[in-house]
């Protein structure tokens, strides 16, 4: 149980700075996700298919989603088409193209293919599923470590100060729309990646895997947001992965004891948007805020 949401927490995590990215850094609502998330997972379906070794094809889902993210940048400022139709836009498109990728099969089974989770399980039969945890968790880690380096960098800095202050961009002579471009496409290249991670989890890619998949990375991003207040940006990575892990620990007792309350497998939509509903109420409340300060007060006997 434990290592299962674990698991599922680290892999959606990476989808979650992906959203991180688009969303708080450059304040662009990017839908697209919804179409990259399944578009890795159909990239290394095909990559297996035709002899790929499985890194080569996480590297190949990564350079796909950037591709993706490209589009939706060009259809954005191009054709000056607002950035959530421009998202729309793409997701819808990239249905048909992620069908095409995987020969027009709407879903590929992995198991008579060797993949990095299935040698991780074979050389530690003994550990289960916690060498998986393992390696994910330093694959995050490592991935992490690169952005919030990034992010330290002139252009991140650049790229930080766009979504909050874009005429000061201007002013020093940088042109936002390629800095714009670089932020999206790395965060649809963590989404691909993200849904390739998954589909070599959960053993088979399908093409409707992505639905709803950037409204719980909006989830696990808030959470992340309720649970740690910081401006820091390696603060601010590491609680996506934290509310990522929260998110999926919260579905799954949702799944496991939602028939107590009358709640099943249907509603795990509907808990996701009360949750974000829950999440925006608190932050514009400040309801944490008032709690402690009241727990500060001395008692009056």
């Amino acid at each position: 149980m434990i290592s299962g949401i674990l698991i599922e927490g680290f892999i959606y995590g990476i989808m979650v700075l992906g959203v991180f990215m688009t969303f708080r850094v450059l304040n662009f609502c990017d839908m697209t996700v919804d179409g990259s998330f399944p578009m890795g997972a159909c990239i290394l379906a095909a990559c297996l298919t035709h002899g790929i070794s499985p890194s080569c094809a996480l590297l190949i889902a990564f350079c796909g989603g950037a591709v993706a993210g490209l589009f939706t940048t060009l259809i954005y400022s191009k054709l000056r088409i607002p950035d959530l139709l421009a998202g729309i836009l793409v997701m819808t498109m990239l249905y048909s193209v992620n069908l095409r990728i995987m020969s027009n099969h709407a879903n590929v089974s992995f198991l008579r293919f060797n993949t990095i989770f299935k040698s991780l399980s074979g050389a530690f039969p003994a550990a289960g599923d916690w060498a998986i945890v393992i390696f994910i968790a330093v694959f995050v880690a490592i991935l992490t470590f690169l952005l919030n380096t990034f992010f330290s960098t002139d252009f991140g800095l650049t790229m930080g100060a766009l979504g909050s202050n874009p005429q000061m961009v201007i002013s020093q002579g940088v042109d936002p729309r390629f800095v714009r471009a670089v932020g999206i496409c790395l965060g649809d290249a963590m989404a691909a990646l993200s849904g390739a991670m998954f589909a070599m989890y959960q053993g088979f890619a399908d093409v409707g895997s992505g639905t709803g998949v950037v409204v719980s990375g909006l989830a696990s991003l808030m959470l992340g947001e309720f649970l740690i207040r910081s401006n820091k940006i390696g603060w601010q990575t590491f609680r996506v992965i934290l509310g990522s892990i929260l998110y999926r620990a919260l579905m799954y007792v949702a799944r496991r004891y939602g028939s107590v309350v009358g709640l099943g497998p249907n509603d795990l939509k509907l808990i996701t948007g009360l949750l974000i509903i829950v999440c925006l109420i608190i932050s514009k409340t400040n309801i944490s805020a008032y709690f402690k300060e009241h727990l500060k007060r001395p008692s009056v006997s």
